[in-house]
């Protein structure tokens, strides 16, 4: 049996760079933005597929890394489907009493009830810069 490769082919990440680079929200963070440079350097000059994939590899990490849970090639970068978002389900903490509990909750499952204030944990996205 063998293991897929990160990434389907190398002009998916080349795509999913340039449409991150067109997007100045996604690169306010320096940790981002600067691998994503990196990899646009290597791009122009030709590098090496090695390199290539390295940068490719290094650029992945910081987005996750930064919580935007795609990462570099999961689903297209330039494209928004409709009821599919890369923010993630928490639930937080309902009361006035508020404590930092963050849960991930299930589309089709109630939240965790909430010990401190005696209810259940509301539900609301996480998004990236959160």
């Amino acid at each position: 049996m063998t293991a897929a490769a990160p990434f389907p082919h190398a002009d998916d990440r080349a795509a999913a760079v340039c449409a991150l680079l067109g997007s100045p929200d996604d690169l306010e963070d320096p940790d981002v933005r600067d691998p994503a440079e990196r990899a646009r350097d290597l791009l122009r000059s030709g590098a090496s597929a090695d390199e290539l994939s390295t940068s490719y590899r290094d650029l992945d990490v910081a987005l996750r890394r930064a919580g935007d849970a795609r990462g570099l090639v999961n689903e297209s970068r330039s494209a928004r489907v409709p009821g599919i978002s890369h923010d993630i389900k928490v639930a937080v903490c309902p009361g006035p009493a508020q404590c930092t509990r963050v849960e991930r909750a299930r589309d089709l499952l109630p939240a965790p009830p909430c010990a401190v204030n005696g209810t259940r944990m509301r539900k609301r996205r996480l998004g990236p810069r959160q």
